[in-house]
């Protein structure tokens, strides 16, 4: 479901809103970064969104914005929805010129791509996916591994299908310099999306992303292991963000302090293909998660699913593994995982995850002819029409996701993996 958002500043003592637009006009948008004129060239029209950004009001943890009136306390709910890499690999970006074709449209259209799992996507009152790999110019060229720059058509389709902001800290975010991350944020948004992991200045580095979830007020961080050697240039740390616990620690206690309720990290870290967390990510996990500034972490890398934790009361998703790409060469790198918390407020602007869900999902490579498409493993296999050899492609990864996520106990804990209460 899209949300409306505001984005705090450092050092802003001023409220200026940004444009709004409207449906055919979606660069107003990013009026303040002109790049944007032709980040969405070959993509369609959005509808319209507004954003502000305001001065930081200090606040402390958990601390509602607005006192209820005594003895009128009606607890607020509202659930998150995470996601696994969209990582564009060229058969791909051929799969949605074969749909833009199909549609009568020019460009790339990558809408049918995601259609399975649209319906968990926008049935979320917050969704956050996790935008890889940096975008090209609107008319290429676009590369593949190992450094990427792909189709920027991509942003218009994460809005339309009801991601509200994406993670875009990840080992890849600076493979095509500053150009490809500018043109990635100009791309994302024109399109309406919020994001957070990377910057175009210091001083959009030094802003909060706030998202607004039901009238919960959230705060999503993102950072990276690390850029696959690549260096971020001399004094421009700012560009993407380097996992350091102190650093975040310190940005959470900041997005409080400016009215976050709850604060969600993303995390790019893990090892690649390992299905069990690897010593840094159990050690992250914990640091943060015994701070009273985290709420949640989502994680992303490893392109296998991960399981699923709760650390002192609150839940790590180590790794949610693909939502699309194309890595055929094992079967687990088709697998992928959509995390869904509820939250609800158990005080006055105090928020606590009570219920934990998993909705597997599988990459489908076109195994026995078809299309490549992202399959919401519940929803499809409770089509009684679905054919053998489909249902049982979609059973096995079913299970492979069920026993990744709930190996580090989750099921005690009161972890559903999706499908398996049928």
């Amino acid at each position: 479901m899209k949300l409306g958002f505001v984005a705090l500043g450092l050092i802003a003592v001023e409220l200026t809103a940004a444009p709004a637009t409207a449906g055919a006009q979606p660069i107003a948008a990013a009026a303040s970064h002109p790049a944007a004129a032709n980040a969405l060239a070959d993509a369609p029209a959005f509808s319209g969104f507004a954003a502000a950004r305001v001065s930081g009001i200090a606040q402390t943890p958990n601390e509602s914005t607005e006192a209820p009136t005594p003895g009128t306390f009606t607890p607020r709910q509202f659930t998150v929805l995470g996601a696994g890499d969209i990582l564009l690999h060229p058969g791909l970006w051929a799969q949605g010129r074969r749909d833009a074709a199909a549609a009568h449209r020019g460009g790339y259209y990558f809408d049918p791509l995601f259609a399975s799992a649209v319906p968990d996507i926008q049935g979320a009152d917050l969704a956050i996916c996790h935008m890889e790999t940096p975008y090209g110019k609107a008319g290429g060229p676009f590369h593949g591994y190992p450094i990427f720059a792909v189709p920027p058509a991509i942003a218009t389709t994460i809005h339309d299908i009801g991601y509200d902001s994406c993670s875009t800290a990840s080992n890849h975010s600076i493979d095509d310099g500053e150009a490809g991350i500018d043109r990635t944020l100009d791309a994302l948004d024109a399109a309406g999306v919020k994001h957070a992991g990377t910057a175009r200045t210091p001083a959009e580095a030094s802003e909060t992303d706030l998202l607004d979830a039901n009238g919960v007020t959230v705060a999503q961080l993102s950072y990276a292991y690390g850029f696959n050697g690549l260096k971020r240039p001399a004094g421009k740390a700012w560009l993407a963000n380097l996992l350091d616990v102190p650093k975040i620690l310190a940005d959470a206690k900041t997005a409080r302090e400016r009215g976050a309720q709850v604060v969600i990290v993303s995390l790019h870290f893990g090892t690649e293909y390992q299905m069990a967390p690897n010593d840094q990510q159990v050690s992250v996990a914990k640091s943060l998660l015994s701070s009273p500034y985290v709420d949640l972490i989502l994680g992303c890398h490893a392109h296998v699913v991960q399981p699923f934790e709760q650390i002192n009361g609150k839940w790590v998703a180590y790794g949610m593994g693909n939502q699309v790409a194309t890595q055929p060469f094992s079967k687990p790198t088709q697998d992928g995982v959509m995390p869904r918390f509820t939250f609800t407020e158990t005080a006055p602007g105090t928020f606590q995850i009570t219920k934990a869900e998993a909705v597997p999902t599988f990459m489908y490579l076109g195994q026995g002819g078809g299309a490549y498409r992202l399959i919401d493993l519940p929803r499809e296999l409770a089509n009684p029409n679905l054919s053998s050899a489909r249902r049982n492609l979609y059973e096995a990864s079913w299970k492979r996701t069920e026993h990744a996520v709930t190996s580090r106990g989750g099921i005690a804990d009161g972890l559903v993996v999706v499908g398996s209460e049928k």
